[in-house]
């Protein structure tokens, strides 16, 4: 089957969402089709031009962002002035109603990929009159356990590079939320000191997520580095802004919200976020959902995944029609 064609919005924008942020929007594929959101992951990540291609332009009316702080979304957040304290799931979800509202879309398809599924799920919990359908990939929850295991638990699994990680951290930090310790260490006043905890925190990621290529160069770029580190460190050293109860799962407490929604997840195998069972609990506690494990796949789940991403898409417009 495939991924769709490439193809280039039909319009853009950038849209005031207050708190002096602007988030860039752009829609593609059909005008009058079936209305489509595209979560990115990260957080902090951006709306990447393949993300398009999962849609079929004839069916659909395709909304991609870059979320608060990310890509061309203004300020940055690699800038240090930029005030973090105004990003978080709440404001984020706020940004989708607002953008929702401009673009005069009532309900629409909702896909996420990693924390844009951690988002979408929330966004459907708390604005289910709004979310037609789900469609999500590389799976996540958004809970303390996951932080807790994507840091110090695969410690045990990369040893080596988790070492080099845990050194570039303050001593008397090492034993707490690593996620929240090297976020003090880029907000630091010393640019010297940010971009060392922004390295350390993409090796890390690196190491622990095995990514295509193209996803490991963008680290290269400095600029890219220092938001992205910033951002998702933000989240992962905050309960990911879920509220209390993220100990236990925030998301996955409130599944039964999800009901009537219906929803397709994709999960590679070896995405080492399963070693917490997450995303087999959320699809026993959400019925309407239907999980595929695509064997031999990590967080990406390949090209294998990618068209079972598209029957799903296409499925629903199917439905729509």
């Amino acid at each position: 089957m495939g991924l769709y064609p490439h193809i280039e919005p039909y319009d853009h924008g950038m849209l005031d969402v207050g708190d002096g942020n602007h988030v860039y929007w752009e829609t593609c594929g059909n005008p009058h089709g079936k209305p489509a959101l595209v979560l990115h992951g990260g957080p902090g990540s951006r709306a990447s031009p393949g993300l398009r291609r999962f849609f079929d332009p004839a069916a659909y009316r395709t909304v991609l962002l870059d979320q608060r702080g990310a890509g061309r979304s203004t300020p940055s957040a690699a800038d240090h002035a930029t005030d973090m304290s105004v990003n978080t799931t709440a404001h984020l979800m706020a940004d989708l109603e607002r953008l929702r509202a401009h673009l005069g879309i009532e309900r629409w398809l909702v896909w996420g990929v990693s924390w844009g599924s951690v988002l979408g799920l929330r966004y459907a919990q708390t604005h289910p009159g709004v979310v037609t359908e789900l469609v999500l990939t590389g799976v996540a929850t958004g809970s303390n356990p996951e932080v807790a295991l994507l840091t110090r638990g695969l410690g045990k699994i990369f040893p080596e590079a988790f070492e080099r990680f845990l050194g570039e951290l303050p001593a008397d930090e090492r034993d707490g939320n690593l996620a929240a310790a090297c976020n003090r260490l880029l907000e630091s006043p010393d640019p010297e000191v940010r971009e060392r905890a922004a390295r350390a925190w993409t090796d890390w990621e690196t190491a622990i997520i095995p990514a295509p290529p193209g996803s490991v160069a963008r680290f290269q770029d400095p600029v890219f580095r220092r938001g992205f580190a910033r951002t998702v460190t933000h989240y992962w050293g905050n309960d990911h802004f879920l509220g209390e109860g993220n100990d236990e799962g925030v998301v996955l407490r409130d599944a039964h919200l999800l009901k009537g929604i219906p929803g397709t997840l994709v999960q590679g195998s070896l995405d080492l976020g399963n070693l917490l069972g997450i995303v087999w609990r959320l699809q026993h506690a959400w019925p309407d959902a239907e999980l595929t494990v695509v064997d031999e796949a990590g967080h990406d789940a390949g090209a294998v995944g990618d068209d079972i991403l598209v029957a799903a898409t296409d499925r629903y417009a199917r439905a729509e029609a």
